[in-house]
């Protein structure tokens, strides 16, 4: 057992998704986007136990669970499962909370009664061996 108190922290970004990231029909956004917001809450994570950026060593199990659309809002949560000597395993979840509506006018938008699960991963990040 892992009873590291950094074991357990959570970092979570929020962002709008901008229309100019759709790639494909129906305004979808390819999973590059959140796998970029992954890497940075890893990064924070890593600035918060550890004082530096730290290095992104690999994903795992990443999951495409739900489309992304331009107009959502996207949160990005990392969660520190492990801690070793100079890694930190993290889990990722990416969740939409606004979704836009444009069936109701160009502009309308809501937020939604519970997120959608859109991307889930485990990845592995490195920081430099403490001094």
């Amino acid at each position: 057992m892992n009873d590291d108190p950094r074991v357990g922290l959570s970092v979570t970004h929020r962002r709008y998704v901008p229309y100019s990231h759709a790639h494909y029909g129906g305004n979808l956004v390819d999973g590059a986007y959140v796998l970029g917001m992954f890497g940075d809450v890893a990064t924070e994570v890593c600035i918060r136990t550890d004082g530096d950026e730290g290095l992104f060593a690999s994903y795992e199990d990443v999951q495409f669970k739900a489309p992304l659309r331009a107009g959502d809002v996207v949160e990005a949560t990392a969660t520190v499962t492990h801690v070793g000597r100079r890694s930190r395993r993290l889990a990722f979840e990416a969740r939409v909370v606004c979704r836009a509506r444009p069936d109701k006018s160009p502009s309308a938008a809501e937020v939604l009664a519970e997120p959608i699960t859109v991307v889930t991963a485990t990845g592995t990040v490195v920081v430099p061996p403490a001094s």
